[in-house]
């Protein structure tokens, strides 16, 4: 008796304070919509398609708001029948039921609550009408019953019903009709049928439930419903789906690495988009991109049996800086796929070749008819001598530097460095984009042959500003990315005669023949590198409008076997091409104003007629003769001492009487233009007569310098004896 009392009592008071009663501001239909916030975000590409789906929020599972017209009718109807058979006639409370609660509670035969639809939403949107361990509190239950009222007055059916449908749980994490459809049953929400949609309906009253309460509930929901479904249809499919770990099939999965960088991290070069962001919009091309995943793919699955297991590769529109594909590795099928190849650092290789001879062109120390001698150098170093070799290990002669740039030989590069100096091409790569590099001194020589670590995505933009004249900016993920201030890096001149260099193929064949996968029909440049013990093999080229780069090697860093640039990332650099030209033809580049074309002759084994470019102002003079003979001993010649090498020591020999002992310093060109510096003074001797010096102990220097006086060579060599001097 004092239980119904209580009961009776309990519902008066709900009674009276729902009439006296103020409500909190309830917020509109379409501010709960704009506010609600997915688990998930999707990254569409330039044209609005999705091209990734990316689980960011691990505490709970919402994916997009789902409109009630694109849900399944026969979960409306199971729904609203397992929650409020009176939904469409009542006005946010439920009188009758709740009459019948009330009698069904004193009576003892239920301790179900009466809480309509409407009443369930506003419990979702106020965080202060959830229950407690122990139920609503009577100040809560008669506030919820005040604000269904109210939010009916503003809200229609349709809009109560559809938010929800978004907003209740169904399942553990799984928020939102959405989430509960695609993770439980893979279908999107219209395509449920009457088994799926009783399930769902009855997991709302209890998200947790176990497998055989979820099968009792849902035959006791079945036999109300009409038609009836078998039954067991329905336990079959219960414990289908509930005896096993339930998942998302995401939408599309085409750039998990693009997603992280939007989501997860700050980068220098890249603006981060918050949490919570339902929709990135990026400057991927959802073609190109999928086209890409699945040529690196295919290709390194082919290279399987040369131990090659991972790739990233990169498409970028040159003008714009846009990045339009961005593969950080192959996927399932790499040994490490969420290693991003496009940010990770590896050796450079022979990338770096066209940015050192750039900066030769550009200091007007060499030009595309130079002659540069293949020929062995033994370089000292701390670490002892150091003799570059070519890939095929062996020599060329001499060759120009046209042909040492496009066939990728090893010892002019470094004779070459030798001239500009480590410490000028490092402050070089670092204009160009190349971050964290180390001091000269770490790199020595081997600098040339690209012993710095880098990465594909440094690479890329680093010959896209080569292919936009010299001029640097940085790259976009976002049309919202704030560009940087372009600035020049090279001259447009310099630009120009290094990308015509690179896609010259007739000079490239010393290395890779007429015919291999770096010739296109169209006009590009391109060049390839293999780092050290074959880990990493590149191929980076452009046309004028695109700027594609391709990395193959291990991410654990295990060498390949017998893979070189033309069998390890040329093929795929050459199908991307391909494919992004396969409507139509690049444009020619017009020479930049400040640029000349010239008739040379180099004296060489045959005498050989070739027209090169020049700067204006490099170009050789043109005295007697309509031709120029580019031989031993003119400029174009890259002046070096020959003996003694860098960090010689010389002893004397005590036996020898001292006025018969001599050092002959010999260099190469044989030149009036070139004059002997020995110990900081001008010898006033050009270098047309070796340098003859009578031997003193102690450390000396010799240097070549032209007649503005800049130093072309400069090595330095000991003499220990007893001789004081000169």
């Amino acid at each position: 008796m004092k239980k119904k009392f209580f009961i009776l009592n309990k519902f008066l008071i709900l009674f009276i304070l729902l009439v006296v009663s103020d409500v909190y501001a309830l917020p509109s239909f379409q501010e709960v919509k704009n506010s609600y916030v997915t688990s998930d975000a999707l990254l569409f590409d330039r044209n609005g398609k999705i091209i990734h789906e990316l689980r960011f929020n691990p505490d709970i599972r919402k994916l997009e708001w789902i409109s009630l017209k694109d849900i399944s009718p026969a979960l409306i109807e199971a729904v609203i029948y397992s929650e409020d058979k009176r939904f469409y006639s009542h006005y946010g409370v439920d009188w009758l039921s709740v009459i019948s609660t009330l009698i069904k509670n004193i009576t003892g035969k239920t301790k179900r609550g009466a809480s309509t639809i409407t009443m369930q939403l506003v419990s979702l949107l106020n965080e202060e009408l959830k229950p407690a361990q122990n139920g609503r509190s009577v100040l809560q239950k008669w506030r919820q019953m005040k604000e269904a009222l109210e939010i009916e007055k503003i809200w229609s059916k349709d809009e109560i019903l559809e938010a929800y449908l978004n907003l209740v749980t169904y399942r553990g994490e799984l928020q939102g009709i959405a989430a509960a459809s695609r993770c439980l049953f893979n279908k999107e929400p219209s395509g449920l049928n009457s088994v799926e949609s009783i399930i769902l309906a009855v997991l709302i009253r209890s998200p947790n439930a176990e497998i055989d309460k979820i099968i009792n509930r849902a035959n006791l929901l079945n036999q109300s419903l009409t038609p009836v479904v078998e039954p067991e249809k329905i336990e079959e499919k219960i414990k289908e789906t509930f005896n096993r770990k339930y998942y998302v099939r995401q939408k599309e999965n085409l750039a998990p690495h693009v997603a992280h960088i939007l989501l997860n991290r700050n980068d220098n070069n890249i603006n981060p988009t918050y949490f919570g962001t339902e929709s990135i919009s990026t400057t991927l091309d959802y073609d190109i991109q999928r086209f890409v995943s699945e040529t690196l793919e295919e290709h390194i699955s082919s290279l399987k049996s040369r131990n090659v297991n991972d790739g990233a590769a990169i498409v970028v529109e040159n003008k714009s800086g846009d990045i339009l594909a961005y593969v950080g590795s192959i996927g399932k099928g790499s040994v490490a796929p969420y290693v991003d190849g496009v940010r990770a650092k590896r050796q450079a290789g022979s990338t770096l070749k066209p940015f050192l001879y750039a900066l030769s062109i550009d200091k007007h120390l060499l030009t595309a008819a130079s002659i540069i001698p293949d020929s062995p150098v033994d370089i000292s170093t701390e670490y002892g001598i150091y003799k570059p070799q070519n890939y095929e290990n062996d020599f060329k002669g001499l060759v120009t530097l046209r042909t040492a740039l496009a066939s990728s030989l090893n010892v002019p590069a470094v004779r070459t460095l030798s001239l500009i100096g480590i410490e000028n091409f490092v402050l070089k790569l670092k204009e160009s984009g190349f971050k964290n590099l180390r001091n000269a001194d770490y790199y020595g020589h081997s600098l040339a042959l690209g012993s710095a670590d880098v990465t594909l995505y440094e690479l890329v933009n680093a010959y896209r500003m080569l292919a936009n004249g010299g001029i640097y900016s940085n790259l976009r993920l976002q049309n919202k990315d704030v560009l940087h201030t372009k600035f020049r890096v090279f001259s447009p001149e310099a630009a120009f005669i290094i990308s015509d260099i690179l896609s010259d193929r007739e000079a490239r064949v010393y290395t890779f023949s007429l015919e291999n996968p770096l010739n296109t029909k169209f006009r590009s440049s391109v060049k390839t590198g293999t780092s050290k013990d074959m880990r990493d093999n590149w191929c980076i080229g452009y046309t004028n409008k695109y700027t594609v780069g391709v990395w193959v090697g291990n991410f654990s860093g295990e060498a390949m076997w017998n893979v070189t640039g033309i069998t390890g990332a040329a093929p795929i650099w050459l199908s991307i091409m391909n494919y992004l030209y396969k409507d139509n033809i690049d444009e020619e580049i017009k020479p930049p104003d400040g640029i000349v074309k010239k008739p040379v002759f180099i004296d060489s084994t045959n005498l050989l007629e070739i027209e090169e470019w020049f700067i204006k102002g490099t170009e050789p003079s043109f005295k007697e003769s309509s031709r120029h003979i580019i031989s031993l001993n003119e400029k174009h010649f890259i002046p070096q001492i020959v003996y003694p090498p860098d960090g010689t020591i010389i002893t004397l020999d005590p036996d020898i009487p001292d006025e018969i002992q001599k050092i002959i310093i010999e260099a190469n060109p044989l030149s009036d233009e070139i004059s002997w510096v020995f110990d900081g003074h001008n010898t006033n001797m050009n270098t047309k007569m070796p340098l003859i010096i009578k031997p003193v102990s102690g450390k000396h220097t010799v240097q070549l310098i032209d007649k503005h006086e800049n130093i072309l060579d400069s090595v330095k060599f000991e003499v220990k004896g007893n001789r004081k001097t000169h």
